[in-house]
């Protein structure tokens, strides 16, 4: 009470605002405290809003400006800088890539020459029939001769004896199996004896067909068949059939002994007089057949070059010390490269089921190479298993490729060497490299190119190098292994470089 009293006298009050007495100091200030006190209850949100207004005007983003705004000049600068080089890069690497698939169609027609069509006359030339005097070997071989010379494109027509297949039909057959040759022509050894006979005797039997024979193998390259040999082989056949027939029904009419009702019981040994039996010793088929020896191939390529954007983020974490300490590096070179492989060996399993589940054939019997024969296996039951390997192999090949250069280049520079890679293994392995300027002979040794010839060798059992073909596949994943190591020490260089401009 006594304080109250002492408060509110007048004179201690005056007294009390000019000591400096530290309690005095504590009244003033408890006095100032219960006034902004009093203040704060009358405004609350008084200072506090000020404060946040305060701040929250620095926190704000800058408003959005038009794109001519002076200050934009130095980014718009920038952008025009790295949009015209980027624009450069990319225009560039059209003009140097692309071209490589247009090229290898270029000459397609000059080399057309070199298609071997092999020209075998037996006509009158083994025993029993040397004593007739050939017509249809000599005719035929001097039109092939005439092609050879004229200005436009042909195949290339080869005469050969027959003795370089020991005077025997069914070799020159062998050596187009054997692709020794893409097709060939057969003079068989009594087309002028039986074709004489018949109308002398009036063999009512006599088969025009069975005078020649054209041999080739279209599942080799089913494109370049139906475009060129095919073609080219049955223009033949109208040039050949029509000049032999003209010189054959004069040469008939004018002899006087051959009875005219022989003719009437023959007519065909007057008209077409010869023909051509053709034998397609592995036609291609069935149609669906295809995307496994072609097409469907680039998508094993993007298949083993996009795992690696899949599967990286997750190799990392072994990497990245989340509760748990980092991997060493060379372990971790180890289990990616492990891991990798292992799963382009379930992806190229299932790649291999949809030509299974589309009922292309894996399991038929073997056959002659010189026969006739639809999808004969060449490993009976066990041709879907070598299938697979083929696979497998061949995208460990493509893919490993892929993993290096994505991580000594980065992104977004790996989606250019997808498309180089699409296009250089496409170029040369769906395209005959025969018909191909001679720049493309590197593509023998490419990927694609060789797991297509092994594909078809195995669906069709065609002419195999698939040991060939294997070898250079393992060549190639013996590089990427080879150089995976080096590539993942580059990766974690790039990595560390990125953290410490970050920071």
């Amino acid at each position: 009470m006594a304080a109250i009293t002492d408060d509110n006298a007048p004179g201690q009050r005056r007294g009390s605002r000019s000591d400096d007495s530290p309690s005095s100091d504590r009244t003033l200030g408890a006095h100032g405290m219960d006034d902004y006190s009093d203040e704060r209850d009358r405004h609350p949100d008084g200072d506090r809003s000020d404060n946040d207004e305060e701040k929250g005007s620095r926190r704000s983003p800058p408003q959005p400006v038009g794109f001519f705004s002076k200050s934009l000049n130095k980014v718009r600068l920038q952008v025009f800088g790295l949009w015209a080089r980027i624009t450069l890069i990319l225009c560039v690497f059209i003009l140097v890539v692309l071209p490589l698939y247009w090229a290898v169609l270029y000459h397609v027609e000059q080399n057309i020459s070199s298609l071997t069509v092999f020209v075998v006359d037996f006509d009158a030339k083994v025993d029993p029939f040397t004593a007739t005097t050939p017509l249809v070997g000599p005719t035929i071989t001097q039109t092939t001769e005439m092609m050879l010379s004229a200005p436009e494109s042909h195949l290339g027509y080869q005469t050969r004896q027959p003795s370089d297949f020991n005077n025997d039909p069914m070799a020159v057959r062998q050596a187009v199996f054997d692709w020794k040759a893409y097709a060939a022509i057969i003079v068989m050894p009594n087309a002028t004896a039986m074709l004489q006979q018949a109308v002398d005797q009036a063999n009512v039997t006599y088969d025009p067909l069975g005078a020649c024979q054209i041999v080739y193998v279209q599942a080799r390259d089913e494109s370049t068949y139906s475009n060129y040999v095919v073609p080219q082989l049955n223009a033949l056949q109208t040039q050949v059939t029509s000049k032999f027939g003209q010189m054959w029904t004069s040469m008939v009419l004018q002899n006087t002994t051959i009875p005219r009702e022989n003719l009437q019981r023959v007519p065909q040994a007057l008209s077409p007089a010869i023909g051509f039996s053709q034998f397609n010793l592995r036609p291609f088929g069935p149609a669906v057949a295809t995307p496994a020896v072609s097409i469907g191939l680039i998508y094993l390529i993007i298949l083993s070059f996009f795992s690696f954007a899949f599967y990286l983020p997750i190799h990392m974490k072994f990497l990245t010390p989340d509760g748990h300490p980092p991997m060493k590096f060379p372990s971790f070179i180890v289990w990616r490269w492990s891991a990798t492989v292992t799963a382009y060996f379930f992806l190229s399993l299932s790649y291999s089921i949809i030509s299974l589940a589309f009922q292309i054939p894996f399991a038929n019997p073997s056959a002659p190479g010189t026969e006739v024969a639809n999808n004969p296996e060449p490993y009976g039951k066990g041709t879907f298993m070598v299938y697979w390997m083929i696979n497998y192999v061949g995208m460990t090949a493509l893919g490993l490729a892929c993993e290096n250069v994505g991580m000594i280049i980065g992104q977004p520079w790996t989606a250019m060497w997808l498309i180089f890679w699409v296009i250089t293994n496409v170029a040369t392995s769906f395209y005959s490299l025969d018909l191909a300027p001679k720049f493309y002979y590197w593509g023998y040794a490419w990927p694609l190119h060789n797991i297509v010839e092994a594909s078809r060798s195995t669906l069709f059992q065609l002419h195999s190098r698939i040991g060939l073909n294997f070898g250079v596949l393992f060549v190639w994943c013996a590089i990427d292994t080879a150089l995976f190591p080096f590539c993942c020490y580059v990766l974690r260089w790039k990595m560390q470089k990125g953290q410490k401009k970050k920071q």
